[in-house]
């Protein structure tokens, strides 16, 4: 009843409507700054870039550039590709990446030390996206996934500047939750040149949101274009030397929410084989010292990235709080816990562990990663489990069974393999490609 009768109204008043709500709540962005920051220090600086304030000379040296917007790790991680065929094809042209997180901006910062620009992208308030896209001038924008802000995209056709939303995902879920905006969602998601969907799925979920059938085409996911570098095998390898023959297990991405789980599976898995090595990657930094004191107060042994930077003999828990070294340790461990799953999350990145040739087990929440999920599963690549026990179960079972890990690692290579070529397919679909 509310979106028939917001389908009514003129985009004008539509985009009047969701301004004002944004402005009203301009407060409440601050406070979230502040609480945020609180937890995780990096939230309290740069506020500047939150709100579009550059200061300087308004014609930016950007002017021009290739802009990509991804919004976290996992977003910039699934960009990575797309972002060094950019650097590659383009050399005459600057790259600029946003992100929202500090996160996000950290992995940037680490994956291309400077050869690459980065700002946080500005909350969706009008002057903000204006001043953005004034001072940046970018030739195109590249927003990866599911970044729908309206104001955003409306004042980029205002402006001039094309867009296409690329290695684009959209569950059920997410659709449900656009329902009361969808109006507005749907004729901001019409001013993009392009959709570069992940699936067939994706892509008509993304019709059913507003995008015209023509201007959405499957791409295919830029996961799978991931390229491990050839200093992963090394560090894998000497980390192996270093155990001396040790079981080892990883929790990935791992929430709040599943911590306690977590461990609950160690000490399952610990009664079997006691001299077990878990390697403990939190999804987010503010949780590295709290998954750290828990494993401690659970009685392990711990050791940390930041400390002691390697594992010894006597350490049980080894906690990852780094950023951009998951394919690292993924490496290392005989089976992975992907997390993000045990709640009802979403899930993360399966394609990882798969590439480097770990054995994955995942739980059931799986809404954010459903078509790469279900290929997996069809590919006998990943064991999907209902709830921590089971998936304590099937990892004791593949500790158990070298056998079994190698051939679910086969499968998990060989689809890896098949299903390169959206990075090819993105860039035909944007117009950069060279050829």
């Amino acid at each position: 009843m509310r979106a028939a009768f917001l389908d009514r109204l003129s985009e004008h008043t539509l985009r009047g409507l969701y301004s004002a709500a944004l402005f009203v709540l301009l407060p409440v962005t601050l406070y979230h700054l502040a609480w945020r920051g609180f937890r995780q220090r990096a939230y309290l600086l740069r506020w500047n870039e939150r709100y579009a304030r550059y200061g300087g000379d308004a014609a930016s040296a950007q002017a021009g550039c290739l802009w990509v917007h991804a919004v976290s790790v996992g977003e910039v991680n699934a960009a990575a590709p797309l972002i060094n065929a950019l650097l590659r094809d383009h050399p005459q042209r600057r790259v600029l990446v946003t992100t929202i997180t500090p996160t996000g901006s950290e992995r940037v910062v680490a994956l291309w030390q400077g050869r690459v620009s980065h700002v946080y992208l500005p909350y969706d308030l009008t002057g903000a996206v204006h001043r953005f896209l004034r001072h940046f001038r970018p030739s195109v924008g590249l927003i990866v996934e599911t970044e729908l802000w309206p104001n955003l995209l409306f004042a980029c056709r205002d402006l001039g500047v094309p867009t296409f939303l690329v290695n684009a995902r959209l569950s059920e879920r997410s659709l449900r939750g656009y329902r009361v905006l969808r109006p507005l969602i749907g004729r901001a998601l019409r001013t993009m040149r392009r959709v570069a969907a992940q699936s067939q799925a994706d892509a008509e979920r993304f019709v059913r949101l507003g995008a015209r059938s023509d201007q959405v085409e499957v791409c295919g996911n830029l996961k799978f274009d991931l390229r491990i570098d050839p200093d992963v095998e090394r560090f894998a390898a000497d980390f192996r030397r270093r155990v001396a023959g040790r079981p080892v297990w990883i929790a990935a991405s791992t929430h709040p929410d599943e911590e306690a789980a977590v461990l609950g599976i160690d000490r399952h898995l610990r009664q079997r084989w006691p001299d077990l090595l878990m390697l403990w990657a939190p999804r987010h930094p503010e949780r590295f010292r709290g998954t750290t004191q828990q494993a401690i107060d659970a009685g392990l042994r711990v050791a940390t990235r930041t400390l002691t930077l390697m594992p010894d003999a006597e350490d049980q828990v080894f906690v990852i709080d780094t950023l951009g070294e998951l394919v690292l340790f993924y490496a290392c461990a005989d089976v992975a816990f992907v997390g993000g799953s045990l709640q009802p999350i979403g899930g993360h990145n399966l394609l990882e562990p798969a590439a480097v040739g770990t054995a994955v087990v995942t739980g059931p929440h799986l809404h954010n990663f459903a078509d790469i999920a279900a290929q997996m599963r069809q590919a006998k690549a990943v064991l999907i489990e209902d709830d921590a026990s089971a998936v304590a179960m099937a990892l004791e079972t593949l500790l158990a069974d070298p056998a079994a890990r190698k051939a679910m690692s086969a499968c998990a290579r060989e689809l890896v393999d098949q299903g390169r070529g959206a990075l090819r397919r993105t860039l035909r679909a944007t117009g950069l490609a060279l050829r």
